[in-house]
């Protein structure tokens, strides 16, 4: 055999040899999550009028009363402009005889709704304010949700957690499973989670100066991580 090709032979022998021979690092993969309790210095509130009429002009009408009303009453409390929206607004006829198959449905009237949410900032004002709210003729009420009103420091923190979290808990199931954790090949963030609002029926409402209690908010993400592993 030809000394050149001799020598290639060889080396690709010793090459496989060594391929084979060598170790093919394995993945762990984690989750964790990290929080943050903070006391809220923000509500959202969903607050606004329902009227049923015999015209819809009339049930509209008499929302659009109340609605100008809570506006007017939110403006007096110091609620600045950009705090204020229009969430919901909607107009429906009642029907009469949809159940019955031999008669034809009629409209018995109509019904009108009108809702606006709102940014409070002023949380010592807030039940009292809801009470207020009621006296001007409000009876919806879609939820209040405590919050902060420059969540991204918290998310940021909350985020450091869950790295830390997942961290641990790799490092932990490594040292059970016998191997070395070796460098991070992926980090996913899965999301990030604020509060969601609370439903006060308006029976609980009707309380005057609505009593209300803030306590913490709980701010969380979570995020994925793969660790290459070999054994020890």
């Amino acid at each position: 055999m030809h000394k050149t090709t001799a020598m290639l032979v060889a080396f690709i022998a010793l090459a496989g040899v060594s391929s084979a021979g060598a170790e093919t690092p394995g993945q762990i993969t984690v989750t964790g999550e990290g929080s943050v309790r903070v006391v809220p210095d923000m509500a959202v509130i969903t607050v606004g009028a329902s009227a049923e009429a015999d015209t819809a002009k009339s049930a509209m009408d008499e929302t659009s009363q109340v609605t100008a009303a809570i506006l007017e009453r939110l403006a007096g409390a110091g609620v600045a402009e950009r705090d204020v929206q229009t969430s919901d607004l909607s107009l429906n006829p009642l029907w009469s005889n949809r159940a019955a198959s031999d008669q034809r449905p009629t409209i018995d009237g109509y019904q009108a709704s009108n809702r606006v949410t709102v940014r409070v900032r002023d949380l010592e004002s807030l039940g009292t304010l809801l009470d207020a709210l009621l006296s001007d003729g409000a009876n919806t009420l879609g939820g209040v949700q405590f919050t902060v009103s420059d969540p991204e420091p918290l998310l940021n923190e909350a985020r450091v957690n869950a790295v830390a979290d997942a961290r641990a808990r790799a490092e932990l199931l490594a040292t059970a499973a016998d191997v070395v954790l070796g460098p991070l090949i992926s980090l996913t963030e899965g999301g990030a989670y604020m509060p969601r609002a609370e439903t006060f029926g308006m029976a609980r409402m009707a309380d005057s100066a609505v009593p209300m209690a803030q306590g913490e908010v709980n701010i969380s993400a979570n995020v994925t991580l793969v660790y290459q592993i070999k054994p020890e």
